[in-house]
């Protein structure tokens, strides 16, 4: 049993960052296994490993970690990248047959996480079973919304820069929901999270693609080193902010002051995250 919450709180920056590492998730996970050549199956077991390594440190902690977060939140858009592409391609399901199982298990998994501890609020994770549902979950959205990207971009006609608009719109639709309904925040949470993922695989495919295909030609490589310096510099701003409040030293940034005091008494779970 965990004493505090470990993971990142909900706010602007949040979605910002999950937005830069799911986009990183999407070059890199192409670096390895089209511009190195590593392969689908290949990839995918090397960036399986490396999740699995930073769940298990992500678990040992006792406290929230802007660094280790985050590198497990890459290194599932990263795994989610090559293993939808594996079963997209190398195992001939196609992006509907591969989308649909993905948000299948999703759904199961999120039906079990709800069972199992009674709210899928993501605020008050402070157990290994409630943290390693989280974590299962974030691994299947985010290789979900590489199969539904993929979808968008090849299959739909819409093209890589369609296919990120018709996104950001879902995605403003949803605010729009948060701020004037009062439809669960869990579920609007949720739904955001996913729809982050094939915004970030298509906007990744926007700058990696050539300029013929609606891309900025970037390419993986430049790509990749662009992503991964915005989320550097988002994550020192976040250990900074992280820091201060422990110190409880003046708050000022985009993190939440609360950070510190813990046992805070907690709303009904349909009310937060």
């Amino acid at each position: 049993m965990h004493t505090m919450n470990k993971v990142a709180k909900v706010t602007l920056l949040f979605w910002i960052m999950k937005i830069a590492a799911t986009t990183l998730g999407e070059t890199g996970g192409d670096l390895l296994s089209m511009t190195l050549n590593v392969g689908y199956a290949v990839s995918s077991l090397i960036l399986l490993g490396f999740f699995l390594v930073t769940l298990f440190i992500q678990l040992g902690v006792s406290k929230y970690h802007p660094v280790i977060y985050w590198l497990v939140i890459v290194s599932t858009s990263t795994a989610g990248t090559t293993m939808s592409d594996y079963m997209d391609r190398s195992l001939g399901l196609g992006y509907t047959a591969g989308t649909l199982i993905l948000i299948s298990g999703l759904i199961i998994i999120l039906a079990t996480w709800r069972y199992s501890q009674g709210t899928l609020s993501v605020n008050n994770i402070r157990t290994t079973k409630a943290e390693t549902f989280y974590w299962v979950a974030i691994l299947f959205s985010n290789t979900l919304g590489t199969a539904l990207g993929d979808f968008l971009a090849d299959s739909s006609g819409l093209g890589f820069l369609g296919g990120a608009i018709l996104i950001a719109s879902l995605l403003a639709l949803v605010v729009l929901l948060y701020y004037f309904t009062s439809i669960s925040r869990i579920v609007l949470f949720w739904i955001a999270f996913v729809l982050t993922r094939p915004f970030g695989a298509t906007f990744g495919d926007v700058l990696t693609k050539p300029i013929a295909q609606g891309g900025l030609n970037l390419g993986t490589i430049g790509s990749s080193i662009v992503l991964a310096s915005i989320l550097v510099f988002f994550v020192v701003l976040a250990t900074t902010q992280e820091k201060r409040v422990e110190e409880g030293k003046p708050y000022s940034g985009p993190l939440p002051p609360a950070r510190k005091r813990e046992h805070i008494e907690l709303e009904p779970a349909s009310q937060h995250y």
